[in-house]
């Protein structure tokens, strides 16, 4: 399946990748330019796990932050690559390529650059379908694991002289902690390269193709663009193979960011018994009914979409704002062991107070 990624899909992978940003997933502006840096600074190439050998090395390549544009976060292309570089001096081997944490508006793009400028490739594989709040949710099963692995953060506001550059080696969930630290001290958004496993670790326990499915729902919006905002609304619902399970007013939001670089809260749509609430952790992490039944729960997807059918941020919902909510079951998505890890669950259900372990992992 190896194709060399180009202009072309550069658009697609904004675009598919918004919808699984699932509310966070970073920023559109700042996908476009990483997929343009890259595909002209060489030819990232798209590759299956089955065209790399068992004992390859692979990296996860990441963004760390909260997507609410509430901090004064600056990421260049190059803390990409830079990253990358000291993730492989500390190896001290070369990676030869580099899934993603999970898709989003910017994240599906996060390898691009650095497989254009240092050779290796762009694996289609994430570390999970759709975005999420902690690193250890995209860590293919190693947020539990005692063995130490190395994780690096570049990135920083220059202005502010928050510049920061972070190599750390240490079992996966003691360490993720310490680069959100550094997000925080960064300005809010850090990139990051981390958890170096061999290819065959990668085949058992990730989301594979998880980058073409991005891709491919891309394609299909920007198909149906000409058509209006109606067609583009039933070619997500038909390619996810989703639902909407809510449409109307954002009648209340409360979301704030945390030292921890998180935006967490709630936004509610509607009104008495029919209200439906949004809980957030960066992302949207379930939905639940004025009686407090549960309609969704990570890792389903859960997208905010206007009735022009842009996927929006949790940042950029206003009270007021007429919105339709996409479900897609976890079922229907490639799931990685990272998502099933009970470990992983912990955290978020004491920042945002909720049960989502007994849902997630239900079935």
């Amino acid at each position: 399946m190896a194709r060399v990624l180009t202009e072309k899909d550069v658009e697609p992978a904004v675009r598919g990748g918004a919808v699984y940003a699932a509310g966070g997933g970073g920023w559109v502006h700042h996908g476009r330019m990483l997929g343009r840096a890259a595909v002209n600074a060489g030819a990232p190439e798209l590759v299956s796990v089955e065209e790399l050998d068992d004992d390859d090395w692979v990296a996860t390549a990441a963004a760390i932050g909260a997507p609410a544009s509430t901090t004064p976060w600056e990421m260049r292309g190059v803390d990409y690559v830079k990253a990358v570089q000291l993730l492989q001096e500390a190896l001290g081997a070369r990676v030869a390529a580099l899934m993603i944490g999970q898709n989003g508006k910017s994240s599906t793009l996060n390898a691009w650059l650095p497989s254009a400028i240092l050779g290796c490739k762009v694996l289609d594989a994430v570390g999970d379908m759709r975005a999420h709040p902690t690193g250890d949710m995209g860590a293919i099963g190693m947020a539990g694991r005692p063995e130490q692995t190395i994780q690096t953060a570049v990135g920083g506001n220059r202005a502010q002289n928050r510049y920061i550059e972070l190599v750390t080696r240490g079992a996966t969930g003691r360490v993720s902690p310490v680069l959100r630290t550094a997000s925080d001290m960064s300005g809010g958004f850090i990139a990051s390269a981390r958890n170096p496993v061999h290819a065959s670790y990668v085949a058992g326990n990730a989301a594979l193709g998880g980058i073409s499915k991005a891709l491919e729902l891309g394609e299909a919006i920007l198909a149906a663009e000409p058509k209006g905002p109606y067609a583009m609304l039933d070619a997500i619902a038909r390619t996810t193979r989703g639902i909407y399970i809510v449409e109307g007013e954002i009648t209340a939001k409360q979301v704030t960011y945390t030292s921890e670089a998180f935006d967490v809260g709630t936004v509610t749509i509607g009104n008495g018994d029919r209200a439906v609430t949004l809980h957030v952790m960066n992302e949207y992490m379930a939905v639940d009914a004025a009686d407090g039944r549960r309609i969704a729960t990570f890792p389903d997807v859960i997208t905010t979409l206007s009735p022009e059918a842009e996927p929006l941020s949790v940042g950029e919902l206003k009270v007021g704002m007429k919105i339709h909510v996409l479900h897609v079951p976890k079922a229907l998505l490639p799931i990685s062991t990272g998502v099933l890890d009970p470990a992983v669950y912990i955290h978020p259900e004491k920042v945002m107070g909720i049960d989502l372990t007994s849902y997630a992992l239900e079935g």
